[in-house]
């Protein structure tokens, strides 16, 4: 009886060896919670080629929009912790939308197993090349001058250039007129038009027109200044300590996901980061290529969430 137990034991082993190696079996869903052609669709159409290559099996991109991305999320925390469901987002269903919208079906903190951080873009302080503004100086002049009169465009009520501008305000002791658009395109119009004064737009978003000298970089949100805008100072060059903002797109996993294959996915992404091609491709779109550890993720989620949370509460945001 006991060699027969041993030798169950062991063929159990084998089985759930063979299995382990056997992932993926059959086609891994990356789902993004937006719509396609934005920058998350993007990261996950770009490196889905590069994960079949390095794990074989069929890496398809799924996309499930709803409630800034909170409607997807919800669809991955219920999926089996099996690597077959990835989820690929922004910060929004992340760390953002959970302080917005009441009774969100998912835990940001718990319910995922935190895979990489991928890629990361600051915002971009921006005016109309016709703006009397010059400076961040002059921002900040004209604000402590009249409260709340420059206006302030945003893609929509808690998006990233919408808390960037609040932050802004709080940590300079200043008041601007925020006005929400129903995404980044009517904003970029209105800004270009001169009919709002300035926005916190992604780099990614507002490379083409500042390039173009439609509109006036004043100063970057980035921990350092950006190659692709390198006359562009940050906010810490110019005083307004601690206010380093990026968007970033990440990759998570329902919570419990095996070792093993959260192993190999973490690694395959961060090789595929690191491709030539890709991360040069990457790089010229305007994003900073991250690629951390799991762990450095969930300890970053944790504390962009308490951020945007602390943010949210004194700027009375909500999501109308």
């Amino acid at each position: 009886m006991k060699k027969l137990f041993a030798a169950l034991a062991l063929g159990l082993a084998a089985v759930s060896g063979v299995q382990a190696q056997a992932w993926p079996a059959k086609p891994v869903t990356l789902l993004v919670p937006f719509p396609p052609g934005g920058s998350t669709d993007l990261i996950a159409r770009t490196l889905a080629p590069k994960l079949q290559e390095k794990l074989g099996g069929l890496f398809i991109v799924e996309n499930k929009a709803g409630a800034t991305g909170t409607v997807g999320a919800g669809q991955v925390k219920r999926a089996p912790p099996d690597g077959y469901m990835v989820f690929v987002s922004s910060l929004g269903p992340f760390v953002i939308a959970p302080h917005l919208i009441k009774n969100v079906t998912y835990d940001p903190l718990k319910d995922f197993d935190y895979l990489t951080v991928a890629v990361q873009a600051p915002n971009v302080l921006a005016v109309p090349a016709a703006s009397p503004h010059k400076s961040l100086a002059d921002v900040i002049a004209f604000h402590k001058a009249q409260p709340g009169k420059m206006s302030f465009a945003s893609s929509g009520n808690g998006s990233s250039d919408h808390l960037t501008a609040e932050l802004f305000w709080q940590m300079t002791g200043t008041s601007g007129l925020h006005i929400p658009y129903k995404g980044g395109a009517p904003a970029m119009s209105d800004l270009l038009g001169s009919q709002v004064d300035a926005t916190f737009m992604n780099i990614n978003t507002g490379l083409p027109n500042i390039k173009a000298g439609k509109l006036r970089a004043l100063a970057i949100t980035s921990a350092k200044r950006s190659p692709l805008l390198p006359d562009v100072p940050t906010m810490e060059e110019l005083g307004v300590k601690g206010l380093i903002v990026y968007s970033w797109q990440a990759f998570a996993a329902p919570k419990g996901l095996p070792a093993e294959i959260k192993t190999k996915l973490h690694e395959a992404l961060v090789a595929g980061l690191n491709d030539p091609q890709i991360k040069a491709k990457l790089i010229d779109l305007g994003f900073e290529i991250v690629g951390n550890t799991p762990e450095q993720f969930t300890a970053f989620q944790a504390a962009e969430f308490a951020r945007w949370k602390k943010v949210i509460e004194l700027g009375k945001i909500t999501a109308d």
